[in-house]
């Protein structure tokens, strides 16, 4: 009875220790993408070097993270949306909510890239994933505005400002899909909820503005 106790103690021991061996590797690469993320805002060109470099040691996902971070801040932004996209599909891609992410930003980088018909695919996959990120349903609602369709902007706006009342680029967007209908009271309605939250935002006074202008014009 003893050995038995012996051995499974030992087991236990052993699979302690691999665990806390992976536990480490996830702490050392949080460090590391982290350390990488914040060289990307002052030197791009250096954290891609440093993803390379990370990448040589291993293909850990923070590693590829990071590569696709530094190529979105050079402005290959094409190519950092698919690597995302990669790691998004990726059998070590994570929880749902990693992936989401991951996708989260490919479609974001797609918008850079004046491509919103890919953007809103991106967007669409990471709902898929992770319907509670009520961001998504605003970023998606620019790759939509980017196409004209109004509508489907406006309601993506609807769930975000349900969830997100205090989102001050969300009443914009949602100013510029009514305003796109010529719906000029409803989206100065808008501007308002905006102008509440943040009464010298310029967008804000710009798009009222705009609104107004086309008001005007249409009356004539």
């Amino acid at each position: 009875m003893a050995f038995t106790f012996t051995l499974v103690y030992a087991a236990a021991s052993i699979f302690l220790s691999a665990q806390d061996a992976a536990d480490d590797i996830r702490a050392e690469e949080i460090r590391k993408l982290r350390t990488c993320l914040e060289l990307v805002q002052e030197d791009p060109e250096a954290a891609y070097e440093m993803s390379l470099s990370w990448l040589y040691e291993g293909n850990r996902p923070g590693a590829r993270e990071c590569k696709a971070t530094a190529l979105i801040a050079l402005e290959d932004f094409e190519e950092g949306a698919l690597q995302l996209e990669a790691l998004a599909n990726a059998p070590d891609g994570g929880e749902l909510e990693d992936r989401a992410h991951y996708l989260s930003r490919a479609g974001n980088a797609w918008l850079q890239a004046g491509l919103p018909e890919e953007a809103i695919i991106a967007f669409d996959n990471a709902l898929t994933l992770y319907k509670e990120n009520f961001d998504l349903y605003k970023y998606r609602a620019q790759a939509y505005l980017a196409l004209g369709d109004w509508d489907k902007a406006e309601a993506d706006l609807d769930l975000a400002l349900g969830s997100q009342p205090g989102d001050i680029n969300a009443w914009l967007y949602r100013a510029q899909a009514r305003l796109g209908q010529r719906r000029y009271d409803d989206a100065m309605d808008d501007v308002v909820q905006a102008r509440a939250i943040d009464p010298e935002n310029i967008d804000a006074l710009l798009l009222r503005g705009q609104i107004r202008e086309e008001k005007r014009l249409a009356e004539e």
